[in-house]
């Protein structure tokens, strides 16, 4: 993430102005609606599945991720940092051109607007999205309670670039999937990046709660940017408590070329303990994407 310069420094800067009249002041009037779209051919089921979990820097460099996914044949895509209609990277819908491009089913959810980055006066947005090569039976998203204010509009602070003004908040967002005929409930998250380490935990909290709406049997996944440069082994251990364990064992990998180890996937269901890598240099985001082939238990009963 870009750094943001202060609102001393803006008014330094003397780039000040009102937040525009038209737009929406409250937090909620971002919707929850998923925009989601089926582009996936029928293909034959595999003995494992393949997960990725990439922050791709909005979308700057789309042709390098779609080559990088399309290398890599993941079957579960969870990106984050994913534009739609912005200025920066070209007015596009980058969830619908990654999944229609490589022939994904897709769910998007939109995490805030940006108000710096409409074209033509249209609403510009960031979120996450989740591709899958299988069904997608339901998706929604997750608007944490917990929230920083750090990125809402000000009357001193200008809607320009530099300052990221932003109406919405943080997300995860929720599929479930259908893999071998079996659900599997996958949680895309990206948590706030302010705020020490506090905020971070207790959105992490809001997910352990939102998952009890599913049965201790329901194999999950939980993977994304979880923004956990100020504590992640804490955050693995806490994961470790609540059932999961992360596809790179113990390790704590970096993931972001300065910020650390930002980026993670967790599972707890079925599959033996994967042998998950961080793959490096694609030169296609600010961070490297984590993948993991989930080997399906295939084991048959004794007769």
């Amino acid at each position: 993430m870009r750094p943001c310069l202060t609102v001393a420094a803006a008014v330094l800067m003397g780039a000040v102005s009102a937040h525009p009249a038209g737009s929406p002041q409250n937090q909620n009037a971002i919707s929850n609606q998923t925009i989601t779209g089926s582009f996936a051919t029928t293909i034959t089921p595999e003995p494992s599945v393949r997960v990725i979990s990439w922050n791709i820097d909005r979308g700057y460099h789309l042709d390098r991720v779609i080559d990088t996914l399309r290398k890599e044949r993941p079957s579960i895509c969870l990106l984050q940092e994913v534009d739609l209609h912005d200025r920066r990277t070209g007015n596009r819908d980058i969830a619908r051109q990654v999944a229609q491009t490589l022939h994904y089913n897709y769910a998007y959810g939109i995490a805030f607007e940006e108000l710096s980055q409409r074209v033509k006066g249209q609403p510009a947005f960031q979120g996450q999205a989740t591709l899958a090569t299988t069904p997608i039976i339901e998706s929604r998203v997750l608007r944490f309670a917990h929230q920083s204010n750090f990125w809402r509009p000000h009357a001193i602070i200008p809607d320009i670039p530099l300052f990221q003004r932003r109406l919405g908040g943080r997300i995860a967002l929720i599929t479930k999937l259908s893999i071998a005929g079996s659900p599997v409930v996958v949680y895309n998250l990206h948590l706030e990046s302010r705020s020490g380490g506090r905020i971070q935990s207790a959105q992490l909290q809001e997910v352990f709660e939102d998952l009890k709406r599913y049965s201790n049997g329901t194999p999950a996944i939980i993977g994304g940017d979880f923004n956990s440069k100020y504590f992640p082994a804490r955050l693995l251990h806490t994961l470790e408590q609540a059932g999961f364990h992360s596809v790179l064992g113990q390790k704590v990998e970096r993931t972001h070329v300065i910020l650390g180890s930002l980026d993670w996937i967790f599972i707890r269901g079925p599959w033996p303990a994967p042998d998950g890598k961080i793959v490096r240099g694609t030169h296609a985001s600010d961070h490297d994407e984590v993948i993991a082939d989930l080997l399906r238990n295939t084991k048959r009963k004794k007769p």
